[in-house]
């Protein structure tokens, strides 16, 4: 049931234009003006990157994915005029990926996307945040710590005095990026 209301709020709202909130209706942000999606803060969750097998061959600049291309050599990868590591070690998907289904047994539909932001979009991704104003706002956590089973593809801002950071899990250890601003 939780799902299909997740998924009717993201539809809906893609039809009015709106802000998305996934997990409570308040959010995080204290000035809602410049977001677009949005978690609630205490809930030591992240968003969950796509597993990919193949790298897409001409993907939009700022795709963010999982490259299980290698099973036993994963990378959170994103694409800026080229492909980026954002791991910087290798992950071992092997087992993540036997209960997933091969690629000769899914039907990939190359054009679905759910759009949030606009009513179209160019872009291919299976979720488009479309807006020159407005942006994607992580899900926080205290620490990579207060997540005891993070799912290979976690993405998550870690927002803790004086070390407030990306954090990525690429199936077996977590990466960390900060600003050097």
């Amino acid at each position: 049931m939780k799902k299909i209301s997740a998924i009717l709020s993201v539809i809906i709202s893609q039809i009015a234009f709106s802000q998305v909130i996934i997990g409570n209706e308040t959010g995080s942000a204290s000035n809602k003006t410049s977001v677009l999606l949005e978690f609630p803060t205490g809930q030591n969750k992240g968003i969950i990157l796509p597993y990919t097998r193949t790298l897409p061959s001409s993907p939009n600049e700022g795709t963010i994915l999982l490259d299980a291309s290698t099973s036993n050599a994963s990378r959170v990868k994103y694409y800026n005029g080229s492909w980026i590591d954002l791991s910087g070690q290798n992950g071992d998907l092997t087992t993540a990926l036997s209960a997933q289904p091969t690629e000769s047994q899914v039907q990939e539909e190359p054009n679905a996307k759910v759009i949030i932001g606009s009513n179209s979009s160019t872009a291919s991704g299976v979720l488009v945040l479309e807006s020159q104003t407005k942006a994607l706002l992580l899900p926080t956590a205290e620490s990579t710590d207060a997540i005891p089973n993070p799912s290979p593809g976690m993405m998550v801002f870690i927002n803790k005095n004086g070390a407030k950071r990306l954090a990525v899990f690429n199936g077996s250890k977590w990466s960390y990026w900060m600003s050097t601003t």
